[in-house]
């Protein structure tokens, strides 16, 4: 048999107001909508890492078609632009919550290093964008031979 607390129904009623008026009025510093100007997450997120010769990123961008992706390559920054479009909602339907985001988006990343575009490659599968950019060979690490005398 479970047991019944005031305490538990009354934080439990705090988080469905909390909800309710999530985004009404004054913005909340820890509880801001997708692609606020005052969010502290941006979008996409992304992983960038890299080793001797590529950079490579992965930007999370589920919901955006591909084809309206923007990524455009800069000595060293890469920016991707696109646009989630708003869901449509049905004729008469009732709507009890609406959490995912939607709109354009812009953001620039600062790379490593320089980076050679005509040596770029970028691949979109499942909401992934993998982008993969080769370093220019003035670039990347030369190993010196030490000679001994």
């Amino acid at each position: 048999m479970a047991s019944w607390s005031l305490f538990n129904e009354l934080e439990s009623l705090r988080r469905e107001i909390d909800e309710a008026f999530r985004g009404v009025g004054f913005a909340r510093p820890l509880a801001t909508t997708f692609l606020s100007p005052t969010s502290a997450r941006r979008f996409p997120l992304i992983n960038l890492s890299e080793d001797e010769g590529q950079v490579y990123l992965e930007a999370l961008v589920p919901g955006v078609d591909p084809n309206q992706l923007d990524v455009s390559l800069l000595r060293d920054t890469v920016t991707i632009a696109g646009e989630r479009k708003a869901p449509g909602e049905r004729q008469g339907e009732l709507v009890h919550r609406k959490e995912l985001g939607f709109g354009k988006f812009s953001r620039t990343i600062d790379l490593p290093t320089e980076i050679d575009p005509s040596r770029t490659s970028a691949d979109f599968r499942d909401g992934v964008l993998r982008i993969s950019m080769a370093k220019p060979e003035h670039a990347q690490p030369k190993k010196i031979e030490v000679k001994i005398s």
